[in-house]
């Protein structure tokens, strides 16, 4: 969901249809609730607020109070093929979200704010998603659990190198993008890079 620096000389990579978050628009996804319906509705498609709810464990009147600020924000959007019932069906308006580490470190103690709690909320999807793969693997077929992944790594990088290596990375992945074959699945793929002090 966030994108990392690269270098001024190199196209700054982007995804298709990508939300480039600002301060107003940070401040109005920062909520586990909207992050994990957005997240949701990019994940499995269109959905009315009970059907969120359900899946979410939650209440659908929380589901649609929060779906209505996604929407107030530009983040969900009605689904005009779906909604022609009673219940109001809503799809994710963008496919991915761009964030900027100027947010993270903005003068704006609420904009910081903002930043900590959806890059924590980020960091606690990946961590479930890890841990229903794990939890489920068995019950897939046995090419997949081969073809699955698990991986760290530790290189001893400059700033500039790490820049250029999640450049290539993003390319790599956005060169499979629009792929479709018999027995696919969909895929999530996680990365993170990030430095750490040797003492810590």
């Amino acid at each position: 969901m966030a994108e990392p620096e690269v270098p001024k000389e190199r196209k700054e990579f982007e995804e298709p249809d990508t939300r480039v978050l600002d301060a107003r628009s940070l401040r109005g996804l920062a909520h586990p609730l909207r992050i994990q319906l957005l997240k949701t509705l990019r994940h499995y498609g269109p959905a009315t607020a009970s059907q969120l709810a359900e899946r979410l464990g939650e209440s659908s009147g929380a589901t649609s109070y929060h779906l209505r600020q996604l929407a107030t924000h530009g983040f969900v959007e009605d689904d005009p093929e779906r909604g022609k019932g009673r219940e109001r069906w809503w799809k994710a308006a963008q496919e991915g979200i761009s964030f900027s580490p100027e947010l993270h470190n903005s003068p704006d103690p609420a904009v910081r704010g903002a930043a900590d709690l959806f890059l924590h909320e980020l960091a606690n999807i990946h961590t479930q998603e890890v841990g229903t793969w794990l939890g489920t693997s068995r019950e897939w077929p046995e090419e997949w659990a081969r073809s699955a992944d698990l991986s760290d790594f530790t290189l001893q990088l400059t700033a500039e190198q790490l820049s250029e290596l999640n450049h290539k990375v993003r390319e790599l992945i956005d060169s499979y993008r629009g792929l479709t074959a018999e027995g696919s699945a969909q895929v999530r793929i996680h990365t993170h890079s990030f430095p750490r002090r040797a003492t810590d």
